[in-house]
């Protein structure tokens, strides 16, 4: 068995023994590898044969191992622990293979650790531990590994040292001379265990390189792993350089935008940005807004002009912008007040409805006379809390088909106002109402300012359908951010959660529709004027039928009135 053991030798610098200094051995010393040795586990790395590992020196029991071991033969097993948070592993928390290693150079820090470099030598089996204090002691069975001969071996050998040359290409900060020196070894061991010992990889992984008996074997385990080692690295080179690209074009654009930006200031002309700012601040000007909302617009102009074109709340301020001076804030329709004219056009639509058709007109005979007389009078009568109401707000409400929404068209069409119509059925959320904040992505105006947006004017008749099919869940009660839209008192100042500032509302004429009183909640009920439609009795459908539904068929269907003819049951 002695015949098997290996002769080492081992070169170092002259021994000093004084605290901060490295402390060397005899050169040309030759060692034997006892029959036991002390054991020194390893935290989260695995030492090979033939390769030198730095390792640092910190627990007092391995300490005194490495005061005893230097001061006799120098030789040490050095065996991964299992479990590298523990600190004082035990027999039982080791793995099975280890290294046996000389101590080559040993440096005792200041901060009382020692620093070392261990020079693997051969691998062995861990046998029975014979001590555990002060330090793990154990017998060892030296396991050779079998190298093979043949061409699969050198095309393992070949593959191995191109891979990590790739891997040194792709990781700049492994030194070149590591890559060169690996290059020019032929022995199969020594290859697999250097590249080993400077890849990064799993403790599992490199322990099972040293505990495979077979050098083949060991290199096909390593070329797996250097193997994924070059995709991943490539993947990440790639990325980076995506993101390196990425950053240059985005320097590139600022730098011709700053280029553009200069000549134009030589031509006399503004960026697209400053004309921007100036086709806003026209705009403002030029919707006669209330002094509130203008004072708001203005604000959020200075803001847009300060900040960059690619920030992200940019977009934010110029779409809240649009939303401000695209609103009517003074576009209205003239209304026509011919009582003659408003009288016919309601009977050319609808037959009977007397009731309706007289509340059109006298609203329409109050606003002549209103404004016949204001015109007139020499002094203002200023009431700070009891305004003058302009709008008027109905609720007409029928059974299904009695001609309630086409009612509130021809209204519009006698006054010749706008008409706009928007369906509340099934609405269950009150920022359809009233907008949502414009802290929230894709923020937008409710439904009310985004038709008086549409219909570009400040007075239509407005109709709301289906006011008593509306719901309410824990996005709030739609009916209830109604009452200040129905409220002649308060929707002169309607503020809206997006635009917050106020919005007059009291000039619009909101008709509302309903099948059933109950649904509806009492508060938003007494804010209108019910006028009720009732179902048509048997000679009004026939005056309709002959008035209305017939002349509209025959045009419907291409046929002259000569053509066909009705006679009465």
């Amino acid at each position: 068995m002695d015949d098997l053991l290996p002769k080492i030798l081992v070169t170092e610098e002259a021994e000093t023994g004084e605290e901060g200094q490295p402390q060397g051995f005899p050169e040309h010393e030759t060692l034997e590898i006892p029959d036991e040795l002390p054991i020194l586990p390893l935290r989260g790395v695995v030492v090979y044969p033939h390769t030198a590992t730095p390792l640092t020196i910190g627990q007092p029991r391995s300490i005194r191992l490495v005061d005893d071991v230097v001061s006799s033969h120098r030789l040490i097993g050095l065996v991964a622990s299992r479990r590298p948070e523990l600190d004082l592993p035990g027999p039982e928390d080791l793995y099975e293979f280890g290294t046996v290693a000389a101590i080559q150079r040993l440096f005792r820090a200041p901060d009382g650790t020692i620093r070392l470099i261990a020079r693997g030598l051969a691998r062995f089996r861990l046998g029975e531990f014979t001590a555990l204090e002060p330090y793990l002691v154990a017998r060892i069975e030296l396991r050779p590994e079998t190298v093979e001969e043949g061409v699969e071996i050198e095309a393992q050998v070949r593959a191995a040292k191109d891979l990590f040359q790739q891997i040194a290409e792709l990781a700049p900060s492994l030194p070149r001379e590591i890559v060169g020196g690996i290059l020019l070894l032929d022995d199969p061991l020594h290859v697999a265990y250097t590249i080993a010992n400077y890849q990064r990889m799993d403790l599992d992984q490199g322990q099972r390189i040293l505990e495979v008996d077979s050098a083949i074997e060991k290199l096909r385990i390593l070329n797996g792993l250097l193997s994924r080692e070059v995709e991943v690295l490539s993947l990440g080179q790639q990325i980076q350089q995506e993101a390196r690209t990425e950053i240059e074009k985005v320097q590139r654009e600022y730098f011709l935008r700053e280029q553009l930006k200069a000549i134009q200031r030589e031509l006399g002309e503004g960026d697209e940005q400053t004309v921007e700012i100036e086709e806003f601040r026209k705009r403002i000007e030029a919707a006669n807004m209330p002094e509130e909302a203008e004072k708001q617009a203005r604000r959020e102009l200075d803001r847009l002009a300060k900040l960059p074109t690619a920030a992200a709340e940019y977009g934010v301020i110029r779409t809240y912008l649009d939303w401000l001076v695209s609103l009517p804030w003074s576009k209205v329709t003239e209304d026509n007040l011919d009582l003659e004219h408003a009288h016919a056009v309601l009977d050319e639509d609808h037959y009977g409805l007397e009731d309706v058709k007289e509340r059109i007109l006298e609203y329409l005979a109050v606003r002549k006379l209103r404004l016949e007389r204001g015109a007139g009078a020499e002094t203002e009568v200023v009431d700070a809390i009891r305004r003058e109401r302009e709008g008027v707000i109905l609720c007409f409400v029928g059974p299904p088909g009695v001609g309630k929404t086409s009612l509130g068209r021809s209204i519009a069409r006698a006054m010749g106002r706008e008409f706009i119509r928007i369906s509340l059925g099934g609405v269950h959320d009150e920022a359809e109402i009233r907008g949502h904040r414009r802290t929230y992505i894709g923020a937008m105006p409710g439904r009310i300012l985004q038709a008086l947006r549409r219909i570009e004017s400040r007075n239509p008749v407005f109709m709301l359908d289906e006011v008593d099919k509306m719901g309410r869940d824990f996005r709030g009660d739609p009916a209830s951010a109604l009452l200040e839209v129905l409220d002649p008192e308060q929707n002169r100042e309607f503020r809206d959660h997006y635009l917050e500032v106020a919005f007059d509302l009291s000039q619009v004429m909101f008709i509302t529709t309903a099948n059933w009183l109950e649904t509806i909640p009492a508060p938003l009920l007494d804010r209108m004027e019910v006028i009720r439609l009732a179902g048509y009795t048997e000679s009004e459908k026939v005056a309709i039928a002959q008035g209305y539904l017939i002349p509209r068929q025959i045009r419907e269907n291409g046929l002259r009135p000569s053509e066909i003819r009705f006679t009465e049951a």
